[in-house]
């Protein structure tokens, strides 16, 4: 059995110095342009920004659309058809399956997709910048 440590001989111990242990970048980044009519708060500057954010906006304005009529046509449909809802399909009625289980993999393709389309306008936004400055 192991003897009982001393109390006193662990507080004079002194404590290990911490390292913080970090990996490699995840992604490789965009580089960076020249932002000086955005930085400058010029009026091209104001119009290429909200160029960039009206384009967001209606991104984000059509994945909600796509989800609203997708997800949210269902209890329409089983209104209209009741006769859908005492369906099974592997001893689960329909309904749970649609939106219970189907719904979940549909969140994360139109997530993706998003993600992947507004990365695109960024990139496309930081390009313009780029060609931009090489002609301005």
């Amino acid at each position: 059995m192991n003897a009982p440590e001393d109390p006193e001989r662990r507080v004079s111990e002194p404590r290990p110095t911490r390292v913080r242990v970090t990996g490699p970048p995840r992604r490789a980044h965009t580089p960076r342009a020249r932002t000086g009519d955005i930085d400058e708060q010029t009026a091209l500057g104001d119009v290429f920004l909200g160029s960039l954010l009206r384009e967001q906006l209606a991104l984000a304005v059509r994945i909600l659309a796509l989800l609203a009529f997708t997800v949210g046509s269902l209890p329409l449909l089983f209104h209209v058809f009741p006769d859908l809802a005492g369906v099974d399909v592997v001893g689960l009625p329909i309904a749970w399956l649609l939106l219970g289980v189907l719904v979940y993999p549909w969140l994360l393709v139109l997530g993706v997709g998003f993600v992947r389309r507004a990365e695109r306008n960024e990139r496309d936004f930081v390009l313009l910048l780029q060609v931009m400055d090489d002609d301005g």
